[in-house]
């Protein structure tokens, strides 16, 4: 066998015309594994980028009274000692779990006014998710006395002309059906943030949950609704149901899937997306390499016509060209994924590569994110196909004479 594998081996580098061909098929695998990751990175990334800014004003659930009426703001207080938010630890994949109050008000300045929607946080909010989008000051404490200061969107700011440190008042009802003379607060910029969802930015203002307590006339344990954060989004309809079946039958359960329906659709394309690449470039990969290996077979013809007539049989030296041919798939792997996971990183850590119009993909840069096991399944995968592909051209080599091979030149 070792034998075998040397003659056919030989000096492929020397010959004038395998050297070219199996060039041309590593280049094709490495290029088509460099464009594979950086659709699977940059697809995954861009979903979980609008996943995250989506939850991080709505959570990925949302529980809250039946008598809101899809509204957009806290009509009806909700007790927050529901057995869900006080168990502890919490149901198994979720992560989080946040109380909050939102009423609709006016900003007004010397100059302007604007309609916002006050979202009212407390001690629990999770405000990691506004990390990456915290582009100026800083988050505002609301975890010891009461609390003046407000997180603004930057696109607010610009419109009513505040910075960071700059005071301004806001208006609300004491009831949004009382005629009753608005309930006035004022409030000083602690930080800005653009998440670039314009949906969120036009209006969404984070302040103080105590505030809006009190406008409403709520004891500290009535708000408009709990946000629920899990970590498997994919199974984020059984987590609603198992959360809408632990309620009390006065409350209802959305998820932000239900709340954002078109966006969630829009991102789910991205898979087709990156199906689709992944597509075409294993069949341009599986072409090239079907082609080096029928021309190996081609130029080894006298040397396999002499290992049949040494008893050889036409499967042993099938596998000896297969193996050959996984060979120069497994280099074409090697170079792809040290080319394609170092753009990724480069991307990832310096965010080169901007949207050249930001507010259509609700981001101002390319975002990145691939693990692990991704990286494992897609070669792994890779190889094995190309073992499939290879198997069926590899048949070549039992069509090949002895008496005709050893003659062939």
């Amino acid at each position: 066998m070792f034998i075998s594998q040397r003659l056919i081996k030989g000096h492929p580098h020397k010959s004038s015309i395998s050297r070219p061909i199996i060039k041309i098929a590593v280049s094709a695998i490495a290029i088509g594994i460099v464009m594979m990751l950086i659709a699977i990175g940059t697809g995954i990334g861009l979903k979980q980028n609008i996943r995250d800014k989506v939850a991080a004003f709505n959570g990925h659930i949302q529980v809250l009274n039946f008598d809101q009426n899809n509204s957009n703001v806290s009509l009806v207080p909700l007790d927050k000692n529901q057995e869900f938010y006080l168990e502890s630890p919490p149901m198994k994949g979720v992560v989080h779990r946040q109380a909050v109050i939102l009423k609709a008000g006016v900003i007004r300045t010397s100059e302007t006014f604007e309609g916002i929607i006050a979202k009212g946080v407390g001690s629990d909010f999770n405000w990691k998710l506004f990390d990456d989008i915290l582009v100026e000051g800083s988050i505002p404490n609301y975890k010891d006395e009461l609390n003046n200061e407000v997180l603004i969107s930057k696109t607010l700011a610009k419109a009513l002309k505040l910075s960071l440190g700059d005071q301004c008042n806001a208006f609300f009802l004491k009831d949004e059906s009382s005629q009753s003379l608005p309930n006035q607060r004022r409030f000083t910029v602690s930080g800005i943030y653009d998440s670039g969802f314009d949906e969120f930015d036009k209006s969404y203002i984070m302040l103080d949950i105590r505030h809006l307590q009190r406008i409403n006339r709520w004891n500290e344990n009535q708000v408009g609704l709990i946000e629920v954060f899990i970590d498997d989004f994919d199974s984020l309809d059984s987590y609603a149901d198992t959360i809408y079946k632990q309620s009390s039958s006065q409350l209802d359960v959305r998820t932000v899937k239900d709340r954002y329906f078109t966006i969630f659709e829009w991102i789910e394309l991205f898979d087709f997306n990156i199906a689709l690449i992944i597509g075409i470039m294993i069949l341009v990969g599986g072409i090239n390499i079907v082609t080096a290996l029928l021309v190996l077979v081609l130029e080894k013809t006298n040397t396999i016509g002499v290992l049949k007539a040494l008893g050889a049989s036409n499967w042993t030296i099938r596998k000896i060209f297969i193996y050959q041919a996984i060979y120069l798939v497994i280099r074409g792997l090697f170079w792809g994924n040290v080319i394609g996971l170092s753009l990724l990183g480069v991307q990832y850590f310096f965010r080169l590569i901007q949207f050249p119009n930001p507010k259509e993909y609700f981001m101002s840069y390319i975002p990145v994110s691939i693990s692990m096991s991704d990286i494992l399944f897609l070669n792994i995968g890779i190889v094995i196909i190309s073992f499939g592909m290879l198997l069926v051209p590899s048949f070549v080599v039992s069509k090949i004479s002895v008496i005709k091979s050893i003659k062939f030149d």
